[in-house]
């Protein structure tokens, strides 16, 4: 069914598409052909598995093609993100919680699971049904991009997030988790890159600025070679001094060209020098709709709300009782205790970079900020409060009404105008100015040599990154930053682990199986300062975290979670690894 869809949807684009230009049809016509080639591996592939039992010749066909899908990977991923979720996505159902439906994961890191560290001729039939759903999906592939027009601004954009995903995804192990192949994959991505970059239209003016970006994926390309161990490849180095100047000279590029900037608001700014810029993210992206668009009258309006007592019922408790600045706006306990004096059930998450994710509490009950407010003000434990009696006490004050003028204009306060002021000011809570930002614009004094090991270990061995993305260290998943990733870790009841706990997050509101005991991952930013941790605060340090991580979750510690979407195999991490994660968390403290 969705592969007679799709052959739907790029027939109307074919009666709809402009003709292409001579630049365009260049452009098509390359990643047609790399297209071609990665079906034809892939069909080879097939009729390998279907008759070989041997290991290391699947695994090298195997590899072989996923090297070629390096290739298109840039084009497959931006123009056709819903199919290319089924070649090269997680080895994890894909869940449509509006309608309560569950699809299958297909693609290379299926058939990854199948083939690596061993083959077992029991799973042939499996394998092979695998790869031609890959092949299909690919035919998929060839057939949208055919139909579609590749502008000159999208091939750029999408030249520019090719690289944020070798950064992001490619050499954290994200999309190569058992055959940690992550660190040749991303050498034939740079390699890749400067004949992507020649086929931008720039005239002749910018010729130089294509021979720089060639030469400098060159030598990004020779770091690979040279450092292709995945546990030791320094990714701090080959970040801020290979991969960020490609990212500089891109974005020279489109000024000397006079490329325009993709008009669409994107969570990550398309003018953005490098996925580290201090104003790389857009907080828009995560609004509701326009007319939540951030503005610094809105900020201003919402900072006093927050402070305000008069929005809790009996006039007590405000935002920042629990939301503490000095703790990150969080509040320092293991859970908070409710209104009636009971203990709340689950443990208060920071505001800090709260607005870059497309989802709210620890079971993403709410998708974003303004409806996360009203959740809050009424819940009866919280502030048991009510948006429209605040907006008669707001209605009453003169200070209000001024504030109001200037944030939303002439007319009596709405509610949503409170929720989205609210929002607005927690939108400013993003600083990205700690010491892990200045190292990676530029500040190789920045962090420590425990530190750079840390950073290291988190976006290697110790496999954090694959969870907490760089550089929003939460759930939301680069590099179009469109979809905020819940989790089963099996967090314990207890800090001895010795039951689960009986909390079962998103599972109370959507009752699929995958999301039992299934929670946000939590953003890391400022996390130095918001101890207790997990959603229940079990854990009061940092160094017990990274323990319960490297014992592999609740399943490697034994207890029941059949649904752990973490790998529970440990991760024998030293105890001086352990402590030097810990120091480089401690970096994104904000200044």
């Amino acid at each position: 069914m969705r592969y007679f869809l799709s052959l739907i949807i790029t027939l109307l684009a074919l009666t709809s598409c402009k003709k292409d230009n001579e630049y365009t049809v260049s452009v098509k016509s390359t990643v047609l052909a790399e297209a071609d080639s990665l079906l034809t591996l892939t069909k080879q592939f097939s009729d390998l598995a279907k008759k070989s039992d041997d290991t290391k010749q699947l695994q090298a066909k195997f590899n072989e093609c996923r090297l070629q899908y390096k290739k298109s990977e840039w084009a497959i991923e931006y123009f056709i993100p819903d199919v290319a979720r089924f070649i090269n996505g997680p080895a994890l159902d894909e869940l449509e919680l509006e309608e309560n439906r569950e699809f299958p994961p297909h693609g290379f890191q299926v058939i990854e699971e199948l083939l690596f560290p061993e083959f077992d001729p029991e799973t042939r039939e499996e394998l092979v049904r695998e790869i031609n759903t890959l092949a299909s999906n690919i035919m998929i592939c060839q057939k949208h991009l055919d139909a579609i027009t590749m502008s000159n601004d999208y091939v750029m954009d999408a030249a520019k997030l090719q690289v944020y995903r070798i950064i992001t995804l490619g050499i954290t192990g994200f999309d190569s988790p058992v055959a940690m192949a992550s660190i040749p994959e991303a050498k034939a991505s740079l390699e890749y890159l400067p004949q992507l970059a020649a086929m931008i239209d720039t005239g002749t003016n910018a010729k130089a600025i294509k021979d720089e970006i060639a030469a400098l994926a060159k030598k990004a390309a020779k770091y690979c070679t040279d450092n292709n161990d995945f546990n030791t490849f320094n990714r701090a180095v080959f970040i801020s001094q290979y991969l960020n100047p490609v990212s500089k000279k891109l974005s020279e590029l489109q000024k000397a060209a006079n490329i325009p900037y993709v008009n669409r608001t994107n969570a990550l700014r398309t003018n953005a020098e490098t996925l580290f810029s201090d104003n790389a993210f857009d907080v828009d992206a995560f609004t509701p709709s326009p007319e939540y668009k951030f503005t610094k009258e809105k900020a201003l309006l919402g900072e006093k709300l927050f402070y305000d007592t008069m929005l809790s019922g009996d006039n007590t408790r405000s935002c920042a009782s629990c939301h503490r600045p000095e703790k990150a706006f969080s509040d320092g306990l293991k859970t908070n205790t409710g209104l009636s004096g009971n203990n709340l059930k689950r443990n208060t998450p920071t505001l800090t970079y709260a607005s870059l994710q497309h989802g709210q509490f620890w079971d993403l009950r709410q998708p974003d900020l303004e409806k996360q407010s009203v959740d809050v003000v009424s819940n009866a434990d919280e502030m048991h409060g009510s948006m429209a009696n605040i907006a008669k006490k707001v209605a009453a004050s003169e200070e209000y009404k001024k504030l109001f003028l200037s944030a939303f204009g002439k007319g009596e306060p709405k509610e949503w105008q409170i929720q989205n002021a609210i929002a607005s000011y927690i939108r400013t809570l993003n600083k990205f100015n700690s010491r892990f930002d200045q190292y990676m614009r530029g500040d190789d004094k920045a962090l420590a040599t425990n530190e750079i090991n840390g950073l290291n270990l988190f976006m290697g061995k110790a496999k954090c990154a694959t969870c907490h993305f760089t550089p929003i260290f939460n759930g939301t998943v680069p590099p179009s930053f469109s979809k905020t990733e819940h989790e089963v870790v099996g967090t314990p009841a207890d800090a001895k682990g010795t039951k689960l706990s009986e909390d079962t997050g998103r599972y109370i509101y959507n009752q699929m199986p995958q999301l039992k005991n299934a929670y946000k991952t939590p953003g890391l930013r400022n996390v130095a300062k918001t101890a207790p941790y997990m959603h229940n605060g079990v854990y009061n340090t940092l160094e017990e975290v990274v323990d319960f991580y490297n014992k592999g979750g609740g399943a490697g510690m034994g207890l029941p979670v059949d649904n752990q979407t973490l790998p529970f195999d440990q991760l024998s991490l030293t105890q001086q690894e352990m402590d030097d994660i810990v120091a480089f968390m401690k970096t994104l403290t904000d200044e």
